[in-house]
């Protein structure tokens, strides 16, 4: 099974297309089959107002996009004043007067009435006629209208708002002969409460399920409500407490005699669902009971050799063939992490044939009672073909979707329907019902292409067999692999999938393995012996044990002595060095991986992303070199050849932090050198291990040993580099009290050139949540945002604002997650938060905590041994209150008012950092404001706040947070190099001879 993960999509697909495949005839009578299934889809159509809507609002349009929108935000919005703006966001587009009046469904229509009136209200100015006629209603008027068809909406995907509403729904005539698989569904738990509150009302369903046990209802559970830290890094602790769960359930569902489902979850958690399931289905207590049943999902490349082991229990098991749920933010997840390939098909027909395969599989098992999840017409055709006679199966579909694919099956033919039918509350349920849509609702789906009037029968039951067959069972073209995503321009640094347990156990050995001390290098920077605690000790500068002055100037006299040939080599090759030197530090990852756990208590994740961001950069600044550095020839009158050349500048010094040793360190001196520059590079003193190994593999790579000279040590040695006069520019990453050191250290000698500084700093960085906002997704990516790298990325969150309307609910959610952090040895996978860098970091912090107790929301136990600074929420009465970086994992929280959007962000602007900035809103207008308004270098909007990508989000801040060019972008390279203009004036010898080549004109 291991093997198909991440296996190319035509190997997979290979064996599956054998499978899937019919002969002639019997694809004849599939296809009349699905002609007369398609013909009943279609009549359904024109009945019942849920078909009614969703033919009216086809989930593909831009009316049906906006209604979605609306609906995944609008019923968590508690104060007006958003709610208006929300509306007027998602209304304010769409053409929602051409479909009033169209259906034949009276709620339909009232609902549609209602969406016309709030679009006209948004729409019009404050002196509109319907504004004027309903200027006594007001905007409740808008409010109510959307909310009708709000609540609309809410009936179509939501069964009920409770189990035995739920129940009593499925009893109403349209629901005659179909039975039900509740879920009491809602987004993952995010704090242990979450988990037991999800646990709880499973238990109430078996409960109120059980006690009709001869209706057929079932119950379905998703393990990821269950635990907040469903990951493989928590293996240990999450799946024996999830198999304790699971147990607890099917005992409970056995006794009641009801059958029980567990969900399927992202490819990544497969293995460990496989081992819950896995430990419950052999228990004991549970023989006899042939109830127990899993999901699987036909997109996932292991779907098939999943169905086999299911089939080699000790046990019939129930299992459901689904096509997916999670395609869109599995693919993603595979490029942001650099694997290998995907876990999934990439093409939708070829999902189609992974489905039909291993439904084959399921009708010949002897151990599996199928059940078929399915709205597509073929793929329940084709089964019923492959079936036979039998009605040892089931179909199923979701609640709201598919009316009319069944209803004759059921009720005239005999077959078995299962309605998967979620529960819960509508302003929970319906948002994470309304993501699963969007995410899923590719225009080549089955449920899109029926409501598509240009498409004939036949395009829309394709043989997807014939299709994968016909392009060789080939990757869609438009998503490369992870490695090819910047192409053409670099490859894609490689990542490790630390959802393989056997990928990650290399890992935790790897970086646990100890480490040579510090070795005699080619440069004289070899003076500094690598502790075991981490923390280099002896002399710390160039030159052999020479005092520091003196070795700073010896190696800035190496540097500059190199500096004409190494400025001479071609681009070509310096460009080359760098591709090689990124090809290095992919083979050496797991020493340098080490490295950084050891020197610079980075996790196994942070040293992962450490030794991919400088692989980025070096690739990604030789390719910007070939590009950008050569010489231009620019325009001007005949007879004058002008160029425009750029070339290195000549020494430069690159001081580097201590959070980023590897990635920052090489990418500020990979920049410099591949421009034509020499550069000495100083380290941080708290990482010279990872420096000095990184210039080791440079000068492996073809860099000169004279054209990169490490030198080593505290603020003297980097006073004393940036202080010689030879030096050509600076590029710093650090304080920003450090930064302007340096400023004004460049511009105090009159006999000094004016050089470049570029320097990175830090920043207050601010988050800014409105009411719009899902709480879960916040509350993710606020925890990594702050707490990731134990708060010490220069990137990270230090101040949250919430709109004061949401502010309990989010800040609570808060607090629970930050509840299942665990602060420990980072080599262990399990560690959240290691240590902060070093005692001094560690003493300010604590001190600040100490000051601060009586404002303190939230705070952790910390391990007694180590330097450990506990996660802190500490709240502010006003955004003013903070006025300084506190570089560790110190959050602070504060509110703002409704419709104060760009007076809050003016307010951040004012403390005069400008570095990352975050908005949480489902209105885009929102975005835009902030867009305009926030003065930073990077804005992220409903994402996490760090890990900027090299190439895709240059790096860097303005006003007290840095000088740009942003690291990793396009203009980055510039500020290293000279530009030199030559005008030729090629008459000057006696006329322009080129003039006389030209057909016409002349003499």
């Amino acid at each position: 099974m291991a093997q198909l993960y991440r296996a190319s999509e035509p190997d997979v697909l290979k064996p599956l297309l054998d499978r899937a495949s019919t002969s002639p005839d019997s694809r004849q009578r599939i296809m009349g089959h699905a002609s007369g299934l398609l013909a009943d889809l279609r009549a359904a159509q024109n009945r019942g107002w849920v078909n009614q809507f969703l033919q009216e609002y086809r989930l593909n349009s831009s009316e049906g996009v906006a209604l979605l929108s609306l609906a995944e935000a609008f019923l968590r919005v508690p104060d007006p004043e958003t709610a208006d703006l929300l509306i007027a966001d998602k209304l304010g587009d769409a053409d929602w007067r051409a479909h009033a009046g169209r259906s034949n469904s009276k709620l339909v229509n009232s609902a549609t009435w209602g969406l016309v009136v709030g679009r006209v209200l948004v729409g019009e100015g404050p002196s509109g006629p319907l504004r004027r006629l309903i200027s006594r209603a007001g905007e409740p008027f808008v409010r109510q209208a959307v909310g009708a068809a709000m609540k609309m909406m809410g009936e179509i995907f939501v069964m009920g708002r409770t189990i035995d509403e739920a129940m009593r729904r499925m009893k109403k005539p349209d629901n005659k002969g179909f039975t039900a698989s509740f879920d009491m569904l809602g987004e993952a738990a995010r704090t242990y409460d979450d988990a037991d509150r999800y646990f709880r009302a499973y238990v109430g369903a078996i409960d109120a399920v059980g006690s009709d046990p001869a209706a057929g209802h079932s119950v379905s559970v998703k393990l990821s409500a269950l635990h907040p830290r469903y990951e493989v890094a928590r293996w240990s602790e999450c799946v024996p407490a999830l198999t304790q769960m699971l147990e607890a359930l099917a005992v409970q569902a056995a006794a009641k005699n009801i059958a029980l489902t567990v969900d399927a979850e992202e490819s990544e958690r497969l293995e460990m669902s496989l081992d819950i399931i896995g430990a419950v289905a052999a228990l004991p207590s549970l023989k006899g009971w042939d109830g127990f049943g899993m999901a699987v999902q036909a997109y996932g490349k292991r779907a098939r050799p999943v169905v086999a082991w299911a089939n080699g229990l000790d046990r019939v098991m129930n299992v459901r063939l689904v096509k997916g749920a999670y395609w869109d933010s599995e693919i993603k997840r595979t490029q942001v992490e650099g694997l290998a390939d995907y876990p999934l098909f990439t093409r939708k027909a070829a999902t189609d044939v992974s489905y039909l395969a291993v439904a084959k599989d399921m009708l010949a098992a002897e151990n599996i009672r199928p059940a078929f999840a399915s709205h597509n017409a073929l793929t329940v055709a084709t089964i019923l073909e492959w079936a036979g006679n039998s009605r040892d199966f089931e179909f199923q579909r979701l609640h709201g979707m598919g009316d009319g694919l069944y209803e004759r099956l059921v009720r005239e033919n005999g077959y078995h329907c299962r309605i998967y039918a979620p529960v819960g509350g509508h302003r929970d349920l319906l948002a994470y019902l309304v993501r699963r849509l969007l995410e899923n609702g590719a225009n080549s789906s089955f449920v899109h292409q029926l409501a598509d009037a240009r498409l004939s029968e036949d395009e829309i039951l394709a043989d997807p067999v014939a299709k994968i067959a016909a392009v060789g069972g080939t990757r869609h073209p438009s998503i490369p692999l992870p490695k090819d995503l910047f192409a053409p321009g670099h490859r894609n640094s490689s990542g490790l999938d630390l959802s393989d347990v056997a990928t990650l156990e290399a890992a935790v050995a790897a970086v646990k393995k100890p480490l040579p001390r510090a070795h005699p290098h080619p440069s004289p920077a070899d003076a500094v012996s690598f502790s075991p605690d981490g923390r280099g000790k002896g002399p710390a500068a160039a030159g052999g044990g020479k005092g520091e002055g003196e070795g700073v100037s010896a190696a800035v006299t190496r540097a500059h002595a190199a500096f004409p040939a190494w400025s001479a080599t071609p681009v070509d090759d310096r460009a080359a060095c760098l591709e090689r030197l990124a090809d290095l530090l992919e083979e050496n990852r797991d020493r340098l991986m080490a490295i950084c756990v050891q020197e610079a208590f980075k996790t196994i994740p942070d040293a992962i992303g450490e030794v991919r961001e400088a692989a980025d950069f070096c690739r990604y600044y030789a390719s910007e070199a070939r590009a950008r550095l050569r010489a231009v020839e620019l325009p001007g009158p005949t007879g004058e050849r002008n160029m425009l050349h750029i070339e290195g500048r000549g020494v430069w010094a690159t001081v580097a932090p201590w959070n980023f040793p590897l990635a920052i360190f090489l990418g500020q001196t990979v920049a410099a050198l591949v421009a034509g520059n020499t550069v000495v590079a100083k380290p941080a003193p708290q990482t010279p291990e990872i420096a000095r190994f990184a210039v080791e593999l440079a000068h492996r790579a073809g860099v000169p040993a004279d054209a990169l000279v490490l030198v080593t040590g505290g603020p003297e040695v980097g006073a004393a580099l940036t202080g010689d006069v030879r030096v050509a520019g600076v590029a710093f990453t650090g304080s920003t009290a450090t930064a302007k050191r340096i400023a004004r250290t460049l511009v105090q000698d009159d006999d000094r050139p004016i050089v470049p500084l570029i320097a990175e700093t830090g920043g207050i960085n601010a988050m800014i949540v409105d009411s719009t906002a899902l709480p879960e997704q916040v509350v993710a990516d606020v925890v990594t945002s702050s707490f990731r790298s134990a708060g010490q990325r220069c990137s990270a969150l230090r101040l949250l604002l919430v709109q004061e309307d949401v502010a309990d609910t989010v800040i609570h959610m808060l607090t629970g997650a930050m509840d299942t952090l665990r602060l420990g040895d980072p080599g262990d996978p399990a560690t959240d938060v290691g240590p902060v860098i070093d005692r001094a970091s560690y003493e300010k912090l604590m001190d600040y905590r100490a000051s601060v107790t009586d404002r303190t929301l939230k705070t952790l136990e910390a391990p007694v041994d180590g330097l450990f600074v506990p996660p802190t929420l500490v709240k502010l009465d006003r955004i003013e209150d903070l006025d300084r970086e506190w570089f560790g994992p110190i959050l602070h929280v504060a509110t703002w008012e409704a419709g104060k959007l760009s007076e809050t962000i003016g307010r951040v602007n004012a403390k005069g950092y400008g570095l990352t900035m975050g908005l949480h809103s489902r209105i885009a207008r929102a975005a835009e404001v902030t867009e305009a308004a926030a003065a930073v270098g990077n804005l992220y909007i409903n994402r996490s706040m760090i890990g900027a990508v090299v190439g895709s989000q240059p790096f860097g801040g303005e006003g007290l947070s840095g000088t740009g060019p942003k690291a990793g972008g396009p203009h980055y390279l510039y500020r290293f190099c000279a530009e030199r203009a030559v005008s030729v004036d090629t008459t000057s010898a006696g006329g322009n001879a080129t003039l006389l080549s030209l057909d016409e004109g002349g003499i």
